[in-house]
């Protein structure tokens, strides 16, 4: 693999683009008190946005470059698993007791399920608005 200055430059710039649009989004009040919500949210709106990119991307045979800038770049960035794997180890640590700790599975299963769906609806209604248009 050949890697380019040109390349990195763009996934540089959509990350850093995608990163600050993560940490907007957990500015916002409606996350004040309840951050992993923002988490949830970035990486539930991602997956929609991978979704809808790739279908236009592969439709409207995109070179490589789009790719690079919004799905590994501004997608990447925006998304995070990392924030999401310790958010979910974060609400296990506060259940209390021995109960089970209800939340942090609900977010673990919610933000894969409701990712993987969001992704599909994006690819699926992207790919039937392209076929409509044409």
């Amino acid at each position: 693999m050949h890697i380019v200055a040109g390349d990195i430059a763009l996934v540089a710039l959509g990350g850093a683009i995608g990163a600050v649009g993560r940490y907007s989004l957990g500015l916002m009040q409606v996350f004040a008190a309840q951050k992993h919500l923002a988490t949830l949210t970035a990486n539930i709106s991602g997956c929609l946005a991978i979704g809808v990119v790739w279908a236009l991307l592969q439709h409207y045979g995109a070179p490589r470059v789009w790719q690079l800038l919004l799905i590994t770049g501004v997608l990447g960035g925006y998304t995070t698993f990392s924030a999401f794997a310790l958010d979910g180890v974060a609400l296990w640590q506060q259940a209390e007791g021995v109960a089970l700790p209800w939340r942090a599975l609900a977010y673990v299963a919610t933000t894969v399920l409701a990712g993987i769906a969001a992704c599909a609806i994006g690819l699926y209604a992207t790919n039937k608005l392209i076929q409509t248009i044409n």
